[in-house]
């Protein structure tokens, strides 16, 4: 047996970028390496790089492979070379981070050194970290649905944008979920850019009640898609288009057109063959960043919802601090045993 290779350097974008121990593998099941990690970003690289350009950035490492522990890096290393730039973001308890911006690909490949697989950017620009300039939709297939029930919910959502002056960009969670982006003018609020997203799902869940629910305590849910508004509260990310996803046969995260949906198989993207999908057919959302949509008819709806409906808020992730009109954050069934024993 030879001896494994110690470090090599691989040439991103015109920068040369030091990969250490390469031959590491990271997905055991398939004999996945961390050189074949970094070789699939070069292939996607202007992909990769147009989803991450200028975003703060989680990353979630996984440095002893995907059957090994992992972490989120929310804060710029320490060891982070002074060509990949910073933006300074705010957690929801106020405290301040500076996060990377991956806005060049030897960045992308400087993380995957690091044994990131997944990139988190958040829906903002470094310009101006307060305002989303992405709405992101994440149906989220619960127990006893499948990739199926998905597609048909997100074609559902894709007439609900479009009667409200929007246009979305889908693709593959890279497990059986679907994203959808939709590029906005950055003029809103995390706050306001949730409200806009609940104001979609509910409209969604109208419309597709036994297939479609916006319900946030899991016992609700029932055998439908969950719309999971709570990726649009600040800090909590989507992971980016060509992300590699921790599962053992190595899946990506892989952008659609909205005619391909139906008949993708969301296990067929990997690191193996979404290089030669690339090759063939390039960047299918690289049309993204051309667009930039308004709120404001969603907004409406949601006044609306409030208004005629009695549909306010709706409860935010277990870690944020109380938010202004925000219910109870108190599983139902939780809520009806404290009544029935006087708690």
């Amino acid at each position: 047996m030879g001896a494994a290779v110690k470090a090599v350097e691989l040439e991103a974008g015109g920068r040369a970028v030091r990969l250490s121990s390469p031959d590491k593998v990271y997905f055991p099941e398939k004999g996945y390496t961390k050189r074949d990690v970094a070789e699939y970003f070069l292939a996607v690289g202007p992909g990769i790089t147009r989803a991450l350009r200028d975003r703060p950035t989680t990353l979630q490492r996984f440095v002893d492979g995907v059957e090994g522990e992992f972490f989120y890096q929310k804060r710029a290393p320490k060891n982070l070379p002074d060509w990949i730039p910073t933006a300074e973001i705010a957690f929801p308890s106020g405290r301040p981070a500076d996060e990377i911006c991956p806005s060049e690909l030897a960045a992308v490949i400087w993380a995957a050194n690091l044994g990131t697989l997944t990139f988190h950017p958040w829906p903002v620009r470094s310009a101006d970290t307060d305002h989303p300039d992405e709405l992101r939709i994440d149906l989220d297939p619960q127990p006893g649905t499948d990739y199926a029930d998905v597609v048909r919910a997100a074609h559902e959502l894709r007439s609900v944008l479009d009667g409200h002056g929007l246009r979305g960009w889908p693709k593959t969670s890279g497990g059986r979920g679907i994203h959808v982006f939709v590029p906005i003018v950055p003029e809103w609020t995390f706050t306001e850019v949730r409200r806009a997203t609940i104001a979609a799902g509910r409209e969604l869940e109208r419309r597709m009640p036994d297939r479609v629910t916006t319900a946030w305590w899991k016992e609700e849910r029932g055998e439908r898609i969950f719309v999971d508004f709570n990726q649009t509260a600040r800090d909590r990310t989507i992971a980016s288009a060509y992300s590699v996803r921790p599962r053992p046969h190595a899946p990506v995260s892989a952008p659609l057109r909205w005619e391909e949906i139906d008949d993708a198989e969301p296990d067929d993207f990997d690191i193996r063959t979404m290089p030669k999908r690339y090759a063939d057919v390039g960047d299918v959302h690289a049309d993204m960043d051309d667009h930039a949509f308004r709120l404001d008819a969603l907004l409406e709806l949601a006044d609306r919802d409030e208004r005629e409906r009695g549909l306010g808020d709706m409860p935010y992730p277990p870690e944020y601090p109380k938010m202004p009109g925000e219910p109870k954050r108190v599983q139902p069934s939780r809520a009806r045993h404290d009544e029935d024993t006087g708690g």
